[in-house]
């Protein structure tokens, strides 16, 4: 069974940083495209940052330049490195893995981390 546990949320102060870390267990990792994704209160989730199993990046607009993503299939980790953090980033932080095989699409998600960006 596949299972994302996601670590590292928390309160910090407008500007700060936090580093989000994301552990699958059950699967062959490095296989799994992995994403970030986030929901703002009373927004719909959107996705944040991705990370193919090749190791291409790509970020949302809103979070170019302060936030950077990074993989450790050895670890099967997937990071969030958050820097210059805004109130508008508050949000609860979710862990996303997909593959597409055999036409078949299996995604999973963790439970999700909480991020509050307050003075």
């Amino acid at each position: 069974q596949v299972q994302l546990v996601e670590s590292g949320g928390g309160l910090v102060q407008p500007g700060g940083s936090l580093r989000l870390s994301c552990v699958g267990t059950g699967t062959i990792f490095n296989l799994y495209d992995m994403g970030w994704y986030r929901q703002g209160p009373g927004k719909q989730r959107e996705l944040v940052a991705d990370i193919s199993s090749g190791g291409a990046l790509s970020y949302a607009d809103f979070v170019k330049g302060r936030f950077s993503i990074s993989r450790d299939n050895a670890k099967n980790t997937v990071s969030l490195q958050m820097n210059s953090l805004k109130p508008e980033d508050t949000a609860v932080y979710y862990c996303n893995s997909v593959r597409t095989w055999r036409s078949r699409r299996y995604e999973y998600w963790g439970m999700g981390t909480q991020v509050t960006v307050s003075s």
